[in-house]
């Protein structure tokens, strides 16, 4: 497991110089798996989110999200699609940065 986060950070170090301003990357999974028991089944269904808008402030905190319609919203916003049904973007948050 350490060499594959070594790996991907030494890939995404990489990707994120070639970002422009404005650009929007969204890292997630497809399911949680709590890494202090020895099953590998989906045990949570918490899963992990990062958020990076070029030339924005780093750093902000988007809370717990209630679901995947998130994602959805948010990059439904970006591509000024019509907002789906369900979800809350938090673009705007990426947007301000770390302000309130």
């Amino acid at each position: 497991m350490h060499q594959g986060l070594v790996e991907c950070d030494r890939w995404l170090g990489g990707f994120l110089d070639q970002l422009a301003p404005g650009d929007l990357l969204l890292l997630t999974a497809d399911h949680g798996n709590d890494p202090t028991t020895p099953s590998t089944d989906h045990s949570r269904e918490q899963v992990p989110l990062l958020a990076y808008l070029a030339g924005c402030a780093p750093g902000v905190d988007l809370g717990l999200r209630r679901g995947f319609m998130d994602v959805g919203a948010t990059l439904a916003e970006f591509f000024g699609c019509p907002a789906p049904a369900h979800g809350v973007s938090f673009l705007d948050r990426l947007r301000r940065g770390g302000a309130s």
